[in-house]
């Protein structure tokens, strides 16, 4: 039974697509940050199938310390029962911010979550996806498009603006997918990024205040539900062989950003390594 690692997997996008995946008969590993959501969303997978396999870890993935120890411990789970082997990993986890505010590292949010938990993880978890010759498939936006990556001051800690600091986590999403394929596609593993469009779910509504929490609230509304794109999700897991594509949007590949370039991709591995104190190449590629 193949095992798939879903971030943000208690609620939206996550838990459907933990859903349909756990009902095509994937071993599922959750992780979210809150336990109760975690128990109900397992409970609500069980009570539509009982035979589904599923598991949740907790960790804030906001926090580096938390990716680590959660990554460890889904290591450990791997080594255990999987042969050591991680069929893909999906980094779904993220968040919209009305303000600047940053993690304890002092990195501002957004950009911690949406972009560099996922680049940890992944680091982390890297030795079991090339076990398995895994896929790694991100959570991206249409919204990377038409701007391009602050170099000079990433965290946009001058003049912040929410909505360009979420923009920019997103092209860096798919800037960090171009460069796991540009490194790693010839040892058998592939990255995507999948547009789910706009989706009546609350991550406009989480920590959030003012403008960004009202108009969040009216544009949900016209959101598709998550259970819509979570079937692009299941799609990149189910293809054999793998799709050669990077972007995709209702299962079908799309065009993105020019500024998506392996210049642009290695200069961002190379700040977020820095960031967490990670370098890729010296992991151990078994």
């Amino acid at each position: 039974m193949d095992t798939i690692v879903i971030t943000g997997a208690s609620s939206g996008i996550g838990l459907e697509t933990a859903r349909i995946l756990t009902n095509h008969g994937f071993n599922v590993l959750g992780i979210a940050r809150c336990e109760a959501k975690c128990n109900r969303a397992k409970e609500r997978i069980l009570s539509e199938n009982p035979d589904a396999k599923i598991t949740f870890f907790v960790a804030d993935l906001m926090q580096q310390r938390e990716v680590v120890r959660v990554a460890e411990e889904i290591t450990f789970y791997l080594d255990k029962n999987c042969n050591g082997k991680l069929y893909a990993l999906i980094n779904n986890a993220g968040c919209v911010r009305s303000w600047y505010m940053t993690t304890d590292e002092g990195y501002e949010q957004q950009f911690a979550l949406n972009h560099l938990a996922g680049f940890l993880l992944t680091y982390k978890l890297l030795p079991a996806l090339k076990k398995a010759q895994g896929r790694v498939i991100i959570t991206g936006s249409k919204s990377h498009k038409g701007i391009k990556v602050r170099w000079d001051d990433v965290m946009l800690c001058h003049r912040y603006n929410p909505l360009i600091a979420y923009k920019q986590s997103k092209l860096c999403n798919i800037l960090f997918a171009k460069g796991l394929n540009d490194r790693y596609a010839a040892a058998g593993i592939r990255a995507y990024v999948v547009d789910p469009g706009l989706v009546n779910t609350d991550i406009g509504n989480k920590e959030t205040g003012g403008l960004v929490n009202f108009i969040w609230a009216l544009r949900k509304r016209h959101g598709v539900p998550p259970a819509v794109p979570a079937k692009t999700y299941a799609f990149l897991c189910m293809q054999k062989p793998m799709p050669e594509g990077l972007y995709y949007y209702l299962c079908k590949e799309k065009k993105y950003s020019g500024q998506v370039t392996s210049e642009n991709a290695n200069r961002l591995f190379e700040l977020s390594e820095r960031l967490c104190d990670i370098r890729y190449e010296e992991v151990e590629m078994v």
